[in-house]
This record gives C-alpha cells, structure tokens and sequence, in this order.
C-alpha cells in the first residue's frame, strides 16, 4: 500500500518549497533565534508569508531571507518605512538603498514604496519583498490585482505584515494569490461554505486550513507562539481612554439630536466638534513635557493642532518623501517633541517607540487604523507604559464602542488562529508533520454480516478473491470537508482527477473481490459546477466521468438506470435557481431539468459460475426493465440523523432503500454476498440481510460505523424474527 500512502500525501493540501536550505549560522548573529528560524523556514519555502506582530523583527528576518538568496531583490514598503528599512537593515550590516527607479538601483537589495513600484520592471528582480502586506487589501483593486499580476514570474516571494484574523478572508487570500498558492476562489471553495451569515469556514475545513496556513505563512505574536523564551518580549502597559467634549450639532429638521446616523451624520458631527476636539487635544498635550503623535482624520484637526504647538512638526500627504522623512526621523531623534499626522500616512510600519503618548484627535470606524496606530508606540522594545487619549464629542460615543466591540473580537480570533495553527507552525519549522485527525480502524460481525472500521482502499484487501457476488454503494461526492476532515475520505479531492486516482485504488479491489461475471451497482447523479468554485455555472458530467473510470479499471459497462426525482422537493432542498419558479417567469435561458439519479451497473469480464434467478414476477420485471425507474420515495431510507456530527455541513445522504432492494432482487440469489465499500449507516447491509444475502462492507467515518452496526443488528434480529405461524404452530403447505 506505500503507492496508496503516497498518494494521500499527496491530497493533502501544502504548499510546495521553492526555496533554499540555509545553516543557521549563516545568518547574522544579531537575530534572536526564534527569528534566525523563522529566516530559515521563509528561505525553505521561497516563497511564504511572515505574520508577527509589531517589534518582533520582521525587517531583520526580510533584509536576511533577501540577502541569504543572493537575488536581485525589491523590497516594496509604506512610504515612510521604506527609508526606515535601510536604517534597520544598516544594524546587521547589509546595504539596501532606498530608489524611485531603476536607474537609481545600485545595491543588489531595494527598497521602494508602493507609489512608486509601476516605475520598476519585475523582470529585473529575481525575489520580492512586500512590507506591511496588509496593505494590499486596502489598495484599489486594479492596484492589487497590477501588483500580483506583475510579479507572478518572479521566482522568490515575502510577504510580512501583522497577524490576520482567521474569518479575514480577504487578507489571507490577497496574500495566497499574490505568493502564487491559490486564488480566492479555491480557497473559498475548498475551506469555506456560504450562508445566510456569509463565509464562514467549514467545520471539518478547520484542521485542513489551519494546516494549510501554516504550511505558507507563519503567524506569531510572541516567540512563545514557536515554542520559544518571550524574556524580552512583554508589552508594557497600556492606558487608553476616551476623553469626551460637549456636541453641538443637531441634524436639520429635528429639535435635538437622539445619535449619529450614517455616514453624512458621522462626518457633519466631526466638523462641528472640530474646534472642541482641538482645544481639548492641545490642553492634553501642552501640559505634558513628554512627546506625543497626534493622530488627525482631517486635514483641518492637523493643521489645527500643528498651528496650536510651536513645537510640533506636521506631516501631511502633499509633502515629499524626502520632506515626510526628514520630518519623521528628527521627530524620532528628539528633534519635535509632537509629531501631527493621519494613520494613513504613519499608521503603518513605523517604529515610533521613541514616543509613548498619543492622541487621536476624532476616531474612524476603523479599528484596524486605530489598532496600527496605537502599535507604532506600544510594541515590543517599548521601555515606558504607553498613554492613549481619543479625544470625541459625547455623539461620537457610538463610534468609540463600535471600534472597542472590533477590537475585542480581532482579539478573540487572533487567540484563535494562534491557537489553531501554533502546532502546525511548530511542526512546520522543524520540519515535522502534524495530522489531528485520528485514523481508526475496528471490525465487527454478525449472523451473516462483517463490518470493516477503516479506509476502504484498505480494509477492502482483507476480503477474499472473488467472494463477492454483487456490490451495490453510493460513493461519496465531491464535497469538500463536508463529512470528515481526512485525505482518506474520497469526497475530500480538489478536482476531479484526484477523486478518480483516489476512487481507482477501490474500483480495483472491487474487481478483485468480485466474482467472475457478476455486477457492481453505482448509485451516482450529475454534479452542478458553481460559479465561485468552478468559474462557470452549469453540470459536471460525473455520471460520464464515473464509466470512464470503470472501464479504465477493467470492467464492462453493463448498462444504466436513471430514477425518476421530483423537481419542486429538489428546488426547496437545494435553492437552485434552474428551478425555480421565478426564474421560469424571468429568464429560462437558466431553467433546466432536476438532476436525475443513475444506477450504473458494470459487469466483472467471465463466465457467471452460478445463473441468478430473480424472486420477482414478470409484471415487476417490464417494471423493472424500464430504462427509468418510478416509484423510488426519496424520504425511504434509513434514519440518518443521528449519524451526523457537530462539524458534518449537511445530512449524510443514504441511498433509498428501494433503489438498494431493486439492485439486490435483480443481480443476486439468496444466500449470496453483497459488498459495499462505502457503508455508511449500513442501508445496503440492512436490505440485503432482510433479503436473505449476506453482507460485507466497510465504513470510513467512525460516527457512521457505530450506527452500521446497530442497523445490521437491528436487521439480523428482524431476519430471525420467528412468523405469526411460526409462532402459533400452525404448519404452512
């Protein structure tokens, strides 16, 4: 089975190491070995995401990665951390010149700003660096999509930026799309399902994607996260507090204000209270002898505010780099004592912990403005405790506890990530591998029935040559994480050609099994290609697909039966719009028939040893041999819902017990086995017991195994269930 083995490995979704190997005493003594590791893994992978929080080092970690390749490298960065990148890439001895063009380059490693990055030809450049990638998804998506688009060649990739969140599907996927590991719609379609609620990660996905991540980017916001000392690595204190001036705007055609509304509310009440905010903002921070930044939203609060304190230096967008940073970096040698500015213009990268006061002059509803700017002080490397007042009218209070209420929550789902893929990222550094999930196997017997624990691929090799003389299964869809998280389940494949490698290996111990000449009933139906998933909306040919396979495996197919499906019961159950009644009336151009459900039957080559003669009358037979069959209840299964666990997406889907009775009347005698190697809840188990067969199937999935069980015994005590005759002593002629 070392065949069978090496291809789950290979269903498991990783990312593949474009890299180099690096000793670690290749790299500068000066970083702490939880980043000289976190070097040496960004080199392996070649092309990866470093997510650390602020002060843990990540321009250390990038100018070496950069370095250590020995590529020509472009180091893309915020406008005023580009010249910051040179000053910090100077402590551990490497050159990187800060350039505007290519006819600046002069040094194998630049660092540019995203402004200026058009200017630039990739082809130049065999590794990239984006700084404080988060930026990417607060970029114009023409620029977003021209930035990956342009170094989708380029053969080495960093990203670094702060840790996401794990529901923020937009940054992890600006960053897997831009490093070339997967575009947002097969990370949606893989990992995720959409709801009411929107996207949400699927229950069975968390194992598999937190993996995944892991495998690409590293989230850390402390080097005990990698299984390392955080001595050193404390945050101080952090005091942040709201100051609250008098409102005076009242909206037209009201006689006092009851809160801000929208947007235009928002931004007339910020107006208004401007000169309040102000006054109260300079009174803070004229009678501190310390230094503060001052964070402003408008231009008029920065202006304002600068004009207020002779010794404040205001940084505004209209100014130069050069000017932006001169005026930065003397703020930073104690030149100014107050520096004025907006979030978005020194919000990101920046090391400002020279300073551990500030004041937000007004307040967005962006936390993640509010959190980088607060983290340009309070960082690791901060001696002092940290001092943050936002200043608001009483309105604005709404605003205050929405960004608290974000902050909170971006707390909780950073703890989560971490949580999540703290093991993989451990394994990941050291090389190891991690697998949550616990493969179990087990086996279990009756009167007449044996019931396999264990992937069917493999368990199946434990059933004798030809021993069987009739399988009838519903192999698992693809669905994505929809059932169980595992590379064993065949439902979990990324396309179409790795669900038939993997159903392959179980055509073939089918074949084996089989008897010569007998049959193997395939329960299947067409699958609907989705416009997220597949780009394109239309059906799958997975009934074609599934002959093909088997024929490709050595069996003849035999022949098919389509069973006859209500259209409206399929309407309700999958929202699909082809039938809905609405779209009949709006456009018919996307009104299509209700997928139909097949029995495939294919045939062992050989002669049948042993003629089945079917227990049905000829009436049952015209019925029977109809290319279409009526009659089938979709509601006639086995009870199922107790089989489902927590982290399931949907019911499991038993096939009817009609449909199996059918099969078992028509291609096998009394007394015979038949096999399932996909048992599920046990359905074709419990009909061929109660149809006088003998029954031997496998089962995946330790939840469906248990209930398999007490169906087949349930179905054994029913088989010797003595008659009312019986019972009575009557004797029957």
């Amino acid at each position: 089975m070392t065949e069978y083995l090496e291809f789950l490995d290979s269903k498991t979704a990783k990312t593949k190491a474009y890299g180099v190997d690096i000793a670690s005493d290749a790299i500068h003594p000066t970083l702490f070995p939880f980043q000289r590791d976190l070097t040496r893994w960004a080199l392996r992978k070649g092309r990866c995401a470093v997510f650390a929080d602020t002060g843990l080092g990540k321009t250390f970690i990038q100018v070496e990665w950069a370095r250590l390749l020995g590529a020509p490298t472009l180091i893309v960065a915020p406008l005023t951390v580009a010249r910051q990148t040179v000053r910090e890439a100077a402590k551990i001895g490497t050159d990187v010149r800060y350039v505007r063009s290519m006819g600046e380059m002069a040094s194998p490693i630049s660092v540019t700003n995203y402004e200026m990055v058009e200017a630039f030809d990739p082809r130049a450049f065999g590794a990239v660096v984006l700084d404080e990638s988060s930026i990417l998804k607060s970029l114009a998506g023409k620029t977003r999509q021209k930035l990956t688009a342009m170094f989708a060649e380029t053969p080495y990739r960093l990203c670094c930026t702060a840790t996401p969140a794990p529901n923020d599907i937009a940054e992890i996927a600006n960053h897997a799309e831009f490093l070339g590991i997967m575009s947002r719609a097969e990370m949606l379609a893989m990992y995720f399902v959409h709801d009411d609620n929107g996207w949400r990660l699927k229950g069975h996905a968390r194992e598999p994607f937190f993996r995944w991540l892991a495998s690409w980017g590293m989230s850390v916001r402390k080097p005990s996260d990698l299984g390392y000392d955080d001595a050193g690595y404390d945050l101080p204190p952090l005091d942040a507090q709201p100051v609250w001036v008098a409102a005076e705007y009242v909206p037209e055609g009201v006689l006092f204000n009851t809160g801000l509304g929208g947007i235009t509310d928002r931004t007339r009440e910020r107006r208004a209270s401007l000169e309040a905010r102000v006054a109260a903002t300079v009174e803070l921070v004229r009678d501190s002898p310390e230094q503060w930044i001052v964070w402003c939203g408008l231009n008029a609060e920065s202006s304002a505010v600068a004009a207020a304190l002779p010794d404040a230096v205001e940084v505004v967008g209209s100014d130069t780099p050069d000017a932006k940073a001169r005026a930065i970096e003397a703020f930073q040698d104690g030149a100014y004592r107050v520096l004025v500015t907006k979030p978005s213009i020194c919000g990101f990268g920046m090391n400002l912990q020279n300073c551990h006061n500030m004041a937000f002059v007004g307040l967005s509803d962006s936390w993640e403005a509010y959190y980088q700017a607060v983290r340009r002080c309070w960082r690791f490397g901060q001696e002092h405790p940290v001092t943050v007042r936002i200043v608001l009218s009483d309105l604005e209070d709404a605003i205050f506890q929405n960004v608290m209420a974000k902050e909170r929550e971006a707390t909780s789902m950073m703890d989560n990530l971490i949580d999540n893929v703290r093991e993989y990222e451990r394994a990941e550094v050291g090389g190891a591998a991690v697998d949550r999930w616990e493969y179990a196997v087990d086996e279990d017997r009756g009167d007449g029935w044996r019931l396999l624990l264990g992937d069917s691929a493999e368990r199946m090799a434990e059933i004798g040559d030809e021993s069987v003389d009739l399988s009838v299964f519903s192999p698992p869809f693809m669905s994505l994480y929809t059932y169980s998280p595992t590379a064993r389940d065949l439902g979990n494949s990324r396309d179409a050609e790795e669900f038939f490698t993997h159903l392959g290996y179980i055509i073939d111990q089918l074949l084996r099994v089989t008897k010569p000449g007998r049959n193997c009933c395939v329960h299947v139906a067409q699958i609907p290609a989705m416009l997220v998933r597949d780009g394109w909306i239309g059906l799958k040919d997975f009934r074609g697909d599934t002959i093909r396979a088997f024929q490709a495996h050595g069996w003849i197919y035999h022949g098919e039966v389509c069973i006859d499906k209500d259209p409206q019961v399929q309407a309700i159950r999958t929202k699909s719009k082809g039938l809905l009644f609405t779209q009949v009336h709006k456009d018919a151009s996307w009104s299509r028939p209700a997928l139909a459900d097949y029995i495939l039957v294919f045939r062992k080559p050989g002669d049948n040893a042993v003629p089945i003669v079917p227990d049905i009358s000829n009436d049952e037979w015209i019925e029977w041999a109809r290319p279409i069959w009526y009659g089938i209840r979709e509601s006639d299964t086995l009870q199922y819902t107790t089989a489902r666990s927590d982290d399931d997406e949907r019911h499991i889907c038993p096939l009817q017990l009609g449909t199996i009775e059918r099969c078992i009347r028509l291609w096998s005698n009394p007394g015979e086995t038949v096999c399932s190697p996909f048992a599920g809840i046990g359905s074709e188990g419990y009909q061929a017991l109660r149809l006088g067969r003998r029954f031997v199937g496998a089962e995946l999935k330790p939840e469906y195994y248990e209930v398999a069980r007490k169906n087949l015994r349930e179905a054994e005590r029913r088989a010797h269930m003595p008659d009312l005759f019986t019972l009575s002593g009557v004797e029957v002629a």
